[in-house]
């Protein structure tokens, strides 16, 4: 079975109780506190995530919506996409979490159900959550970029990219691992990025990726070969526009064509290049998610998990 690069649905959970977390703030540099009440914080959230699924069914994207509950407090469940994935053959894969309190954003039964009175078909639930017991981590796609199409696997590794893992789910999955780290600087000092959609994104026809966070030059050329050699046109990004959330976006599929989801932050740090590079291929679309991405550290691509499924 041929897979599809990008999907016109997709599952989004709508915050209760969004804040900063402390306990992945220990290795995502992307995080910032702010001194508005927790109210506040909530309120803007909640307006962002609600616009944002507004434009996209604009667009015709089939956004599913699911809410977050008040307990157990989950901070960044917002972020679906690090602990479940769904796949063309039916399976569904549940993922180990770095930060205790983000494995609390499992909600396994429920999510099946949901997508099942939707019409979608579960055959199997691949689970590798039990890895937490080894303090083994593997966040879905933010670990894990996939084309596809050509069936390979991209993963930056880190803390929360566990290499023998990713090797696993790529066995069970039948991906070709393409395996690298990347480095950001904080503090004068070189520390690996925490997720892969952080500086790369792969769509249908061209891949967005800070080839500069790679500062192994075979690994880099690794990437760069596999990339070139599948067809994909790179647009180059920098480490500055990384921080603007320029690596974290997605290809969705809407009326009749695909557009390039990404935070109005991430949009406004692009050149007239880069943009023009990218709507050759698709119209870009972006949504305004400040408060988001200030306090939870991730943008655009990370709220939204792909639902690729068959139908009943």
């Amino acid at each position: 079975m041929r897979r599809q690069q990008y999907t016109n649905t997709i599952l989004m959970v709508e915050p209760v109780n969004f804040n900063y977390n402390p306990q992945t703030a220990v290795n995502n540099y992307f995080q910032n506190q702010v001194d508005d009440a927790a109210e506040k914080i909530q309120q803007e959230a909640l307006e962002e995530f609600r616009t944002m699924v507004s434009t996209l069914r604009s667009k015709g994207i089939n956004v599913l919506t699911i809410k977050d509950t008040l307990t157990p407090h989950t901070p960044d469940s917002i972020f679906p996409n690090n602990w479940i994935s769904f796949h063309e053959d039916g399976t569904v894969v549940m993922y180990p979490m770095y930060a205790e309190n983000r494995r609390l954003e499992r909600r396994e039964e429920d999510v099946l159900e949901f997508l099942e009175e939707k019409g979608f078909n579960i055959i199997d639930v691949l689970d590798f959550s039990s890895a937490e017991e080894d303090e083994i981590f593997l966040e879905g796609t933010g670990s894990i970029i996939l084309d596809r199409v050509n069936d390979l696997a991209y993963a930056a590794i880190s803390q929360r990219t566990d290499e023998d893992l990713f090797i696993e789910f790529c066995e069970e999955l039948e991906y070709t691992p393409v395996i690298f780290t990347a480095n950001q600087t904080v503090n004068g000092e070189r520390l690996p990025i925490y997720h892969t959609n952080v500086m790369m994104c792969i769509a249908d026809k061209y891949a967005i990726i800070c080839l500069n966070t790679i500062d192994d030059k075979k690994e880099r050329k690794n990437v760069v070969e596999n990339l070139k050699d599948y067809g994909k046109e790179i647009i180059a990004i920098t480490e500055e526009q990384i921080h603007k959330f320029a690596g974290n976006m997605l290809q969705v599929g809407g009326m009749g064509q695909s557009y390039l989801v990404m935070s109005q932050t991430a949009y406004d740090s692009l050149t007239s290049e880069q943009i023009e590079a990218i709507e050759k291929y698709n119209p870009i679309l972006p949504v305004k998610i400040d408060m988001i991405e200030k306090l939870g550290g991730g943008s655009a691509r990370c709220m939204m998990a792909e639902v690729f499924l068959p139908k009943i």
